[in-house]
């Protein structure tokens, strides 16, 4: 039996060295160390032996076995070891190209379009100021001259999460907490995101707005018209013409629209501004007297102006995109255009 074992050790060193591959050794080594291998077989011959004689047969046969092991373990490595750097070899890799550079990113238009706004607005004396876009309704409607029951509320109809918590519609709220806190002269803007019930072309659910607000003593409708007629011609270039039309807001009085000359045609009428020659930019007015009752300012001592416009309005008019719908699709290829 000894003699046997040591001759299975033998036989098998011998053909390991004449394997070529993972898959002759894998059949190899399941063939003499598997559970119905040939060292197996031969160990179950040990009944029919002394218990002398069994403990001397098993000794070997567990050391033939740990050997064997190894001598497999070590083949193998040596296979993969061997197939790896016949990978590399076949790889051909030249060193003369150029490295692939990482594309990288950059802001996004509407990002762009509020920077240069605030710059300008800057320029003009105006200090950044921010508020929640979860706002409460007495902010966002109540202090603003807007009760529970006044029809201003269906043209701002917005998301609610209860009945007193909405997402702010405009960025006014912003300028109500501020005046609480400060005292005049005050002179702000504030952009950021605003939310309403709109879908379309022109409207989205959700949309970036730029408000501002100027409260002092002896400010006058005189003073709006200078400070936007200055935004404007900073903004889309020297000589654009600009206009006031009547209109209607709960928290100015008086309160008007706003139009620049047609960026696109100059004034002379095309499809962009409907053959006018203008285009709507901005809403504006003197502040209500109304709003000083609620942030405890005196309306027979200061007044003030206040105006908002359309952040996404103002990139489309700016660089010509027909849909504002772009801007929140995501789509790289618009993008990069900026």
């Amino acid at each position: 039996m000894i003699n046997k074992l040591i001759s299975l050790k033998e036989e098998t060193i011998k053909s390991l060295g004449d394997l070529s591959d993972q898959k002759s050794l894998s059949e190899m080594r399941t063939r003499v160390l598997g559970r119905k291998g040939e060292l197996t077989t031969l160990l179950r011959t040990l009944k029919d032996f002394q218990p002398e004689e069994r403990s001397a047969i098993g000794k070997l046969a567990n050391e033939i076995k740990v050997d064997l092991e190894s001598r497999f373990d070590s083949r193998e490595k040596f296979f993969i070891e061997e197939l790896e750097q016949r990978d590399l070899e076949k790889e051909f890799i030249d060193v003369t190209l150029p490295g692939r550079r990482h594309g990288f990113g950059k802001l996004h238009v509407l990002n762009v379009v509020t920077a240069e706004l605030i710059e300008v607005f800057s320029g003009l004396g105006f200090q950044l100021a921010e508020g929640p876009e979860v706002e409460l309704d007495y902010y966002n409607f109540e202090a603003l001259n807007i009760p529970k029951d006044h029809p201003a509320r269906d043209m701002q109809d917005t998301f609610y999460f209860s009945e007193n918590v909405v997402l702010r519609t405009h960025t006014s709220p912003v300028q109500i907490r501020t005046m609480e806190k400060s005292r005049p002269p005050v002179r702000i803007i504030c952009p950021g995101k605003v939310y309403r019930r709109d879908a379309d072309i022109t409207h989205s659910p959700m949309f970036m707005q730029i408000e501002g607000l100027w409260v002092d003593r002896h400010v006058s409708l005189a003073d709006l018209k200078g400070v936007l007629t200055a935004f404007v011609e900073e903004y889309f270039g020297v000589g654009i013409g600009l206009r006031f039309r009547p209109s209607f807001f709960p928290f100015t009085e008086p309160s008007a629209e706003v139009d620049i000359q047609c960026v696109i045609c100059g004034g002379s009428g095309c499809r962009t501004c409907s053959f006018t020659g203008w285009l709507e930019i901005l809403g504006s007015g003197m502040v209500d007297p109304a709003l000083y009752g609620f942030v405890g300012y005196d309306p027979e001592v200061y007044s003030g102006f206040a105006f908002g416009m359309g952040i996404e309005r103002i990139a489309m008019l700016k660089y010509g995109i027909p849909d504002i719908r772009s801007f929140y699709e995501n789509d790289v290829r618009f993008l990069r255009q900026f």
